[in-house]
Order: C-alpha cells, then structure tokens, then sequence
C-alpha cells in the first residue's frame, strides 16, 4: 500500500478536481509477492490509477491482488466505473485505504466487487491514505480545498520585513525549492495584493523539469487592481489567473483583468474582516480546486488562521534574526501559540540545509 501511496503523491496538483489516487498490483510469484504493475491518476484526472496499472498488467492481472489507495469508482463519469473494469480483469482481492465520501461512491465501489465474488480488505493504513486525499475528501463534504499555509521565518521566529514591505530571503536555496515543490503539488497558490505590489512574483513552479506543473495563480485584491508590469499577466496564457476582488469594485477594473485574460471571482466585502474567505474557498471548490498553498504573508495567512482555516503548515526558519522589524508569522500569533494548540500537531521536522522545516497538520478529531 505504500507503494500505492507513492504513485498517489505523483498525481497531486495534477488531476484536479479528480482526486490523486495511486494503484499497484502484486502478484504471488512462487514465494514472493512480485509487483507487476501500477498506476495513478493521470493529468487532467483520467484514466485513472486503476485502469493505468490495468492496461499495464493486461492478461497477469487474473487472479492477481489490486492494492488502491481510494475506494475504487462506482458512476458512470466519462468514462465506465473501474470496478467494472477490475472485474473483467479477473483481479481476485482487491485492498483500499480510504473510503470514498463521494456520494456517487462511498461504499458502491467496495459493494458492487463483493457481489462479483472479489475479496475486499478496507482502511489499509487508512490515517496515511487519508493525508493524500484530504483535499479530495474536504471538497466533497466541506465544499472547500485543503488549505497549506507556508510562512518563512528568522531563527526568531519572526517574518522579516523589507522597506515598504519588500521581501527579504530568510531560508537559502534548499527551503525555497522544497517550497516550489508545494507548489508543484498544489492545484492552486493563493497570495493578497500587498504582496504582489511588494514582490512581482510569477507564483510558478521553478523546478528543473516541473514548469509545467505550476499551479492556477490567486490574488486577493478588492479594488480587482493589478500593476501594469505584473509577472501574473505575463504568462496568464500558460497558467490561468484568478483575481478575487469586492463585489463594489469598479466594473472597469474587473474588465481590465478579464481583456488581460484573467477570471475575476466577485465576492462579499466587509470593512472588518475584508473580503469572505468562505465564499472565496466554495467558488475554488466549485471550480475543481482540492489543495490551495497559501503563500501571502503574515496578513494573509492571518486571515486563514484565525478563520479556522488552516489544515497545513508549513513553517521554514531560517537561521539568522529576522531583526527588530521582524513582525509575528500570523500578525499577533507567534510559533508559540502554534506549538501549543491543541488543534495541531507537530507532523515532521526536517534539516533543509542551514533551515529547518516543520509541519503541523490539523488533528482529525478538531
């Protein structure tokens, strides 16, 4: 299974609003178990890991053992549900992780191979399966993404700051790339307008070899402003933007946007609390989107915390003092209170060269 769980992890970022599902089968070869095939979710969402590692298998797959990190489909989508087809395969056993909360599936799939005399082992390493497919998993029963907040900090703790908010690199090449992983991994990156005008950043994925998994790119601007010379306009061909603004900004800026090539998302407004984070997140689900990173800053990823909406972090901390005008990660919130909450837990720690990595994820019981 966690060979399976190796191919899902291939998929992520890349089969929206598909979930990315990997599939190996194993065949008894004399003594020993004899991997013969496998599969995951492939761009665009289909086919899918299990007809892949089918059609791979071929004739070997009679009588052989499908391991499958998400319940097999049942429905009829664009394509004939794979059970049908791992039926005519002649697959014996079939084992899955996580259950499908699809109400097209949820226990069809696992029904429909007992009837056809499959044998059927459920909730294989269920808790790992369950980390690649949350976001899969939250858009169907919470209408929203998974949602990764990533913050660089200084060995203070703090997120350095720049004059007139100008980025400042706290973390060397080694955090930054695993960064762009996350990226690559993600069906869309999320930033706040402050840090457009700041940094002119591209939001692409800059590893050797993975441009072309660079996720949708999401700006909050209420105003539905972006400068002339913005990066995100210059590719917007290749890598779609989407601009969030206020449903009161000026029709002439949202015309702007969209002539440039941009999808303007309109949202209620609230001179408290800024634009709805909710409505944003259910308009991203409704479009496909089942992983958003957010990397916006202390302001933004403020926004998301203190809403509750925080499933991943990923905290990089460098070093060196992010100095006196060094500002807390969440705009009040310290690494403290993270460290602390008794809705997190510390997943991993992890050396990226001179920087340090950690993870928190959000206890499934919160």
């Amino acid at each position: 299974m966690r060979a399976a769980f190796v191919q899902a992890r291939r998929a992520l970022g890349q089969c929206s609003p598909n979930p990315a599902v990997g599939a190996v089968i194993v065949r008894q070869d004399e003594t020993q178990d004899v991997v013969i095939a496998t599969g995951h979710t492939m761009p665009g969402g289909r086919p899918h890991a299990e007809r892949k590692a089918l059609d791979q298998a071929g004739k070997g797959a009679e009588g052989a053992t499908l391991y499958v990190t998400l319940e097999p489909c049942a429905h009829h989508g664009k394509t004939p549900p794979c059970v049908d087809a791992i039926i005519k395969s002649g697959i014996s056993r079939v084992v899955s992780s996580v259950a499908d909360p699809d109400p097209r599936v949820a226990g069809k799939g696992v029904e429909t191979l007992k009837r056809a005399g499959v044998e059927t082992v459920e909730g294989c390493l269920e808790s790992e399966g369950a980390n690649i497919v949350r976001g899969h998993v939250l858009r169907v029963t919470q209408k929203r993404p998974l949602i990764q907040l990533k913050l660089a900090v200084g060995s203070d703790g703090l997120v350095p700051q720049g004059k007139d908010g100008a980025p400042v690199w706290i973390t060397g090449e080694e955090a930054r790339a695993h960064g762009h992983l996350l990226r690559a991994r993600a069906d869309a990156i999320l930033v706040g307008h402050g840090t457009v005008l700041a940094d002119n950043p591209s939001l692409t994925c800059r590893l050797p070899g993975m441009g072309d998994r660079s996720p949708v790119r999401v700006v909050l601007a209420s105003a539905l402003e972006l400068p002339v010379g913005s990066k995100l306009l210059k590719d917007i061909d290749e890598i779609p933007l989407w601009v969030a603004g206020a449903e009161s900004a000026e029709r002439a800026a949202e015309e702007t946007l969209t002539q440039a090539g941009a999808e303007v998302l309109r949202l209620t407004n609230s001179a408290t609390s800024g634009l709805d984070i909710g409505e944003l997140l259910a308009a991203l689900a409704e479009r496909g989107i089942t992983r958003l990173l957010v990397e916006g800053g202390p302001r933004v990823a403020a926004s998301f915390w203190n809403a509750g909406l925080a499933d991943e972090l990923y905290i990089y901390q460098g070093c060196d003092s992010a100095g006196s005008d060094g500002i807390m990660p969440f705009t009040g919130v310290g690494l403290g209170e993270i460290e602390n909450s008794v809705h997190y837990e510390k997943e991993a720690t992890r050396a990226l060269g001179r920087d340090t990595l950690s993870v928190y994820r959000r206890k499934s019981e919160s």
